[in-house]
């Protein structure tokens, strides 16, 4: 699948979806309407602009649709993910972790991590 451009909101829905499809678009506004005190029009907005990304899927059930990813979470996760690495670190990940080292935003437990993974690569 080409990369799709998913936007901030678009990605709620998307989340939604990603952890229990298929669904109507009832039942996403449900979720989201207490996570983002969202309007069911704003819902029903994001839904159908991934229908025309391709991001989401919809199959009709009697008088409903139903609607699931078509989009793996994980491969959007890694788009994101590599369009941010190059956006802000130039595509290289030592500035990322130096970045966030500064800033004291790493736990032991994170460098353990990174540790363990520079390790594996290694060996």
């Amino acid at each position: 699948m080409e990369p799709v451009q998913i936007s901030e909101a678009e990605s709620a829905v998307m989340e939604v979806l990603w952890l229990r499809h298929p669904l109507a678009a009832e039942d996403i506004a449900a979720v989201l309407r207490n996570e983002r005190d969202w309007q069911d029009a704003t819902i029903k907005t994001l839904i159908n602009r991934l229908l025309k990304k391709g991001a989401i899927s919809a199959t009709q059930e009697g008088r409903r649709y139903l609607y699931s990813p078509a989009l793996k979470r994980e491969a959007w996760l890694t788009q994101e993910s590599v369009s941010m690495l190059e956006r802000l670190f130039g595509g290289r990940v030592a500035p990322l972790v130096a970045h966030f080292s500064k800033q004291r935003k790493l736990s032991k437990r994170d460098i353990a991590e990174l540790r363990r993974i520079i390790d594996e690569m290694d060996s």
